[in-house]
């Protein structure tokens, strides 16, 4: 069996991409460095992250991109003996506007090293490339009307303007010919996250509706013309948890179809998995897989017979899952940072951090402070389970307060907990807390342990915290003292997820554990971390 989801964590908008035997997943990663994620597969019950392809400053700066912008909802595909890689880098999230610039990167193969991007249009996120049977090649993705009162936490209908089609000449590399509106979407509203396909004569158009909370669907269409006009589905959602809330995939929508060698059917989406008793995504949004049927009536529909997703879907004939081990461990030996991990924005992580200076340590470079949306020194892994332990050791001589290294679970600039050491003018070196509860748009820091407690004037430090549901405590140590301290209150760790701070829609990335430094003094304190652990509770 398939266990949904099939990629757990923060791994939104999945565009799945068959070869052979082989099936790729590309998953948004928006501020997150380098951009989109793809998994690969061979049974579609276990995945391996294989590659993040945009990892160049040529290919996507995101510094000054504000929380939730960055890369949204790539579109990966085969032809042409190319894979094909189209997505967005959005530049502004709360306002009437969004600048939205799409663009084209393609390699050989999905391991290696990607094109520089071609720039495609601006008209609206979530781009998709459709190469049809006869070689021509379609664009499509949302407009987006400023025209209307539309703001991040507050999304309006009227801005989602239909899915604009247009045809891309793959030897100018450029749009050509007209630009046409085929799809203003359902009742349901916010039309976004356009994919297509051909089959039996008929283009089928999934689109993502509903926004990407509570409410949100795939919604499915077809023509006989690639331009429309196009019938809804009988069902007019393929997928949808909007009327089930005791449904354990939550939030379910925006995927898109692939086909079996042997003609089985499937179709990625979204989902969440909420947490009681506020309903609050802690894990973001993750990547689930339905089995499909097609009927008579040359619908797709859910195998189950309804529109709500399972958690367990039948999977490949001799397929098993592995079990995967509970606990993680990092060393950060071998001069190159693990592949769980990833940094903010900046596509100049030589300025942040490095694993050469100190061989067998992760050296962060102090830059600017935690929620910057420039350079700050942040280096994390997902959150994949609602409850873990991680723990990590730091080396780190404060001389100023403006000088900060540490542990944090950490969402966005208003969203984070975190667990420091840092220097105060009557304890010294000390470890304290720093908080930010969802406070918006002021994101003001509370310190739940105050002054906090004091160290040894040098000596390495151990971290960790512990996220049981919706509770989040910190401990500390140094070595020697054999035995863990808890320090602070238990803190809401249900506030670092979507629903967090500002509420639904407002924010829709993911939970990251890791550390980070920073220093406001400007002068680039360093602190080093020898190893970090991340384990299933």
């Amino acid at each position: 069996m398939i266990r949904n989801p099939i990629l757990p964590g923060f791994n939104p908008d999945p565009s799945i991409c068959r070869v052979g035997d082989d099936y790729y997943i590309a998953t948004s990663t928006f501020e997150w460095y380098p951009g989109v994620q793809i998994h690969h597969s061979r049974d579609l019950v276990n995945w391996t992250l294989v590659k993040r392809p945009l990892e160049r400053k040529s290919q996507l700066d995101m510094r000054g991109n504000p929380d939730s912008c960055g890369v949204w909802a790539p579109c990966l595909s085969y032809a042409d003996g190319l894979f094909w890689l189209v997505y967005s880098d959005v530049k502004r999230f709360d306002g009437n506007f969004k600048d939205a610039h799409n663009y084209i990167v393609t390699s050989p193969t999905i391991e290696g090293e990607w094109s520089e991007p071609i720039y495609v249009n601006s008209s609206g996120f979530d781009p998709s490339l459709f190469h049809d049977e006869d070689g021509r090649k379609w664009f499509v993705n949302m407009q987006w009307n400023h025209r209307t009162e539309s703001y991040g936490g507050a999304p309006k209908s009227p801005a989602f303007d239909g899915i604009l089609l247009q045809e891309w000449d793959p030897k100018t590399r450029e749009l050509v010919g007209p630009i046409k509106n085929i799809f203003a979407g359902s009742p349901l509203g916010l039309v976004e996250g356009p994919h297509l396909f051909r089959k039996n004569g008929y283009y089928y158009l999934t689109t993502a509706e509903g926004g990407t909370g509570y409410d949100h669907a795939v919604t499915m269409a077809r023509s006989r013309n690639i331009d429309g006009p196009y019938e809804m589905h009988p069902n007019m959602h393929l997928i949808t948890s909007k009327d089930q809330p005791g449904a354990v995939l939550q939030r379910a929508g925006h995927g898109q179809y692939v086909e079996t060698p042997d003609g089985q059917v499937y179709h990625t989406h979204l989902c969440g998995r909420p947490m009681p008793p506020k309903r609050r995504c802690t894990l973001g949004r993750e990547t689930a897989l339905q089995k499909c049927v097609w009927k008579e009536d040359g619908w797709l529909y859910l195998e189950n017979g309804t529109v709500v997703p399972d958690v367990e879907v039948p999977g490949l004939n001799g397929a098993t899952l592995a079990e995967k081990p509970v606990r993680a461990e990092y060393s950060f030996d071998g001069g190159k940072l693990p592949a769980d991990f990833q940094w903010l924005r900046t596509p100049e992580p030589q300025r942040i951090f490095n694993l050469t200076d100190r061989p067998g340590h992760l050296r962060l470079i102090g830059r600017e402070s935690i929620g910057s949306w420039f350079e700050q020194a942040l280096v994390a892994r997902r959150q994949e389970h609602h409850s873990f332990r991680a723990e990590t050791v730091v080396e780190f001589q404060p001389d100023t307060y403006q000088q900060v290294a540490g542990l944090t679970h950490y969402y966005n600039r208003h969203k984070f907990h975190a667990a420091v050491v840092t220097l105060h003018e009557k304890l010294g070196r000390c470890v304290t807390i720093f908080s930010c509860d969802g406070d918006y748009p002021n994101g003001r820091m509370t310190f739940p342990a105050g002054s906090g407690a004091a160290l040894p004037a040098d000596g390495r430090v151990q971290l960790s915290m512990e996220i049981r549901e919706n509770g989040l405590q910190f401990f500390w140590q140094t070595e020697g003292m054999g035995a863990w301290q808890p320090i602070g209150p238990e803190l809401d760790a249900g506030v670092v997820s979507d629903e967090g701070g500002r509420g639904e829609h407002g924010s829709f990335t993911g939970a990251f554990a890791g550390v980070f430094a920073f220093d406001t003094s400007g002068r680039a304190k360093m602190a080093d971390f020898d190893w970090f652990n991340y384990e299933e509770l």
